[in-house]
């Protein structure tokens, strides 16, 4: 963090009279921390703020910082023996304790535990995705400003040698001190690591509606595909519909890979001809298309007049079915599992049947 340097955001509307808002805390029945519960002789929790299928964080006191508020997440007791989940898990901490930048989420850190959590600063504020659900689209000018932000700490984590590789509107916080902070390094990679492996979906590879086409196909991504996921957060921003919106989200992942988003100015025709010029340039399927850096997508939102327009949004394909383990290996390897399912499932009655004669 450079000292001395205000990193408050001015000049977006959307940023006055920021809501705090928390997502609902579900039912649990295992074991849970309560208020006034003391955890490690160190955090007092205060309340439960919210609580998912996977874990509950909790609001709390920081005794060894002058009470500091905190956030405390912790998973559900269940999910501490999935070796899937605990690496991820661990992973977010570790990476997430390695970066300093005004605009990434801050660990705090804890050197002993009795149990795994994960300890960070306490943001008062609401998701991008909540804003979006409160407003649908946002104005030109807030969307690239945001996109804009995004992209400078992109280019710091990329700089460190980390693609995030899940950025979408539930990752990015709007906080009421009119900053931002990119959150949830779960599946963040090293840029030198290996391909990204199938063992889960969206635990693994990213969010289905915002994955770029590499991800899909179960290539190694690169720095790129964190400018794609950006591009197809832009969209929404500014159209109010994710990019290859479907009820099926594997048809969704298959539009991706074999065809163009539909123009945004379609969509929403008060978008400048250059912001959808940015926007499908960012959304490229190929990655040597797309912004070879975040610097270079940054430079575009912030001077949109001088973007050059290329007619790209008259040269959209439309997307096609296309099923093969070269191209769509997530979706072709899934239906090959079902199909082999069925069949075993066929043949144990049909062979019952035949025993039953």
């Amino acid at each position: 963090m450079i000292a001395g340097k205000n990193y408050a955001v001015e000049g977006i509307s959307c940023f006055e009279n920021v809501s705090e808002h928390h997502d609902p805390v579900e039912p649990y029945f295992g074991p849970e921390l309560h208020a006034g519960d003391l955890l490690d002789g160190r955090f007092a929790i205060v309340e439960t703020l919210s609580r998912s299928g996977m874990a509950t964080i909790y609001q709390a006191r920081d005794q060894e910082q002058e009470n500091q508020i905190v956030a405390v997440k912790v998973p559900h007791l269940r999910l501490e023996a999935d070796p899937g989940f605990f690496s991820r898990f661990q992973r977010e901490e570790e990476i997430g304790r390695k970066l300093n930048h005004p605009y990434i989420l801050k660990f705090v850190p804890v050197e002993r535990k009795s149990r795994p959590y994960i300890v960070t600063e306490y943001l008062r504020g609401c998701t991008l995705a909540h804003l979006l659900e409160a407003s649908r689209t946002l104005p030109e000018k807030d969307a690239l400003k945001i996109a804009s932000l995004v992209c400078e700490t992109l280019q710091y984590l990329h700089g460190q040698g980390v693609i995030h590789r899940d950025l979408k509107p539930g990752n990015i916080m709007i906080c009421r001190d009119r900053t931002i902070r990119i959150m949830d390094f779960g599946i963040a990679a090293a840029a030198n690591s290996k391909k990204i492996t199938l063992s889960g979906l969206t635990a693994t590879l990213g969010t289905p509606e915002y994955m770029s086409p590499e991800q899909v196909k179960n290539e190694r991504g690169d720095e790129r595909s964190d400018i794609y996921c950006l591009g197809a957060v832009l969209y929404e921003m500014l159209t109010g519909v994710v990019p290859f919106q479907n009820d099926n989200c594997w048809m969704a992942m298959n539009n991706r890979v074999t065809g163009d988003p539909i123009a945004p100015r379609k969509l929403n025709p008060n978008i400048s001809p250059q912001a959808e010029e940015i926007v499908l340039h960012a959304m490229q399927r190929d990655p040597a298309d797309r912004f070879q850096t975040a610097a270079a997508f940054k430079a575009q939102l912030d001077q949109p007049g001088q973007v050059r327009l290329t007619g790209y949004c008259n040269r959209l394909q439309m997307p096609h079915w296309r099923l093969s383990f070269r191209e769509t290996p997530v979706i072709a390897g899934t239906l090959l599992g079902v199909g082999f399912l069925l069949f075993q499932v066929l043949a144990f009655f049909a062979l019952r049947h035949f025993l039953a004669k």
